[in-house]
């Protein structure tokens, strides 16, 4: 190839076109054709993921690094959750969930057993889980420089009783988010334990991100459904689905639209999960009256004025209350 063709493709290679294709004739007659690199729509080029990894989250809305925090931080994690069965620890705004067909607890003689810790972002241990390095690197792939941490959960999914509650339906979880865009939410999913099949690890919809926010509601199981345990309505069961199983440390990122639940846990312990839904600052909270997230609003504010007091609250304002800037700026959120 002549000099001048060679400084020709050097120049191509650094423009930014949105053509599919640029073809340039060269003095030595030979043609070549330079094809853009791919643009990718659910995460940005941070130079933590590999092509491969961001081409699958791409087609498929999820994505599970191994080893990512470790024992030493899951154990500090594990202690401080005892402590609040425990009740040694009292958090304003911490909301502690109980299975509705569990009636022993790990820690506590005679109470139910705790099935989920939500709105821990006042408790500085469990909160550390939100503000990890590791963590927060690839955040940053699907949300952007300007992180929140908006929904924090442990979830501790007890043996079934055998009427099958501890199931969670089929969901997408932006049903409960009034923010958008929907592309630069992400939730990160940390398992405590060895997570499989038998004791209940997630199971997701490949793709199904792609689609759109359906009807949510409670399914109708003959066991009875946990509080807030929403599902959707109508979804194809014989939609191809991925279980993924996890070893301790490991964690699974994905999308709000991602179609997931999960199964019975069969075992006889329980099975622990750390997690944080975070947004890009830079979203925007919508008004949810009249759409189909409208239910879950009714829901928030029966559980706000029984628990608060408080009669009118609209589901904007309980996320911006609970919202925490865990990197860059606090833009809009």
């Amino acid at each position: 190839m002549s000099r001048s063709a060679e400084r020709l493709r050097m120049v191509i290679n650094h423009l930014d076109r949105a053509t599919a294709s640029i073809r340039a004739s060269p003095t030595s007659g030979q043609t070549f054709t330079y094809r853009p690199p791919q643009k990718l729509r659910y995460s940005f080029d941070t130079g933590m993921l590999t092509p491969e990894q961001r081409l699958f989250y791409e087609e498929n809305g999820f994505l599970l690094i191994k080893n990512l925090v470790s024992e030493a931080d899951i154990e500090r994690f594990r202690q401080e959750f005892e402590r609040i069965c425990r009740q040694e620890v009292t958090l304003p705004g911490l909301l502690v969930m109980r299975d509705v067909a569990i009636a022993k607890s790990e820690f506590v003689p005679d109470e139910r057993a705790v099935s989920k810790l939500q709105d821990f972002q006042e408790n500085p241990e469990l909160f550390r889980y939100c503000a990890l390095p590791q963590i927060l690197k690839y955040v940053e792939c699907f949300t952007g420089p300007n992180i929140m941490a908006m929904h924090t959960m442990l979830i501790n999914k007890p043996p079934d009783a055998g009427k099958k509650t501890s199931r969670h339906p089929m969901h997408q979880d932006l049903h409960y988010f009034p923010f958008r865009p929907s592309d630069h939410i992400v939730c990160a999913w940390t398992a405590m334990e060895k997570v499989n099949r038998q004791n209940g690890c997630l199971v997701v919809l490949p793709g199904t991100h792609k689609g759109t926010l359906q009807e949510h509601n409670y399914p109708d199981w003959e066991g009875g459904v946990n509080k807030m345990y929403h599902g959707i309505r109508d979804y194809d069961p014989n939609q191809p689905r991925m279980y993924v199983e996890m070893e301790k440390g490991d964690t699974v990122f994905f999308h709000p639209l991602l179609i997931h639940g999960s199964g019975m846990n069969q075992m006889q312990g329980f099975r622990k999960a750390i997690s944080c839904h975070y947004a890009s600052s830079d979203c925007y909270y919508i008004d949810v009256r009249g759409t189909t997230q409208e239910n879950i609003e009714n829901e928030v504010q029966e559980i706000a004025g029984k628990k608060y007091g408080i009669n009118e609250v609209a589901l904007k304002d309980t996320w911006a209350f609970r919202g925490r800037l865990v990197q860059g700026e606090r833009t809009s959120l």
